[in-house]
């Protein structure tokens, strides 16, 4: 997957913003001012930094290479993905929504309908 079908498959999804908080150079996704995925735009291979629930986020990293604790992130909560090494776009769609949906979760019920009736 590249960086444009990436941005893409983001911003579709309900109430996301896109926005460089930290510098000129990395991306960052936001859903109801949530972050959920961040990229850099200068570095090769393309990575993004992905929210993960602790547990599957240890399994993940047992199974994938291309899957690492979060770079420059709470490794618990995180994890830095090679979106340019071997795993299959399904694969990597999964852990996109899979971040998009605990970050959604994890916001009040108000903001979660607010989300939801928008």
């Amino acid at each position: 997957m590249n960086i444009e079908t990436f941005r893409d498959y983001c911003l579709a999804k309900k109430r996301v913003t896109e926005e460089f908080p930290f510098d000129e150079t990395t991306l960052v996704f936001k859903v109801m001012n949530k972050m959920f995925a961040l990229t850099r735009l200068d570095t090769i291979p393309f990575s993004v930094n992905l929210k993960c629930d602790p547990d599957k986020a240890i399994e993940l990293r047992e199974y994938h290479p291309e899957i690492t604790p979060g770079y420059h992130m709470s490794k618990k909560h995180w994890n830095t993905v090679n979106f340019s090494d071997g795993l299959a776009t399904d694969m990597l769609l999964e852990l996109i929504d899979h971040s998009y949906n605990l970050v959604v979760s994890g916001l009040t019920k108000k903001m979660q309908q607010k989300l939801k009736n928008s």
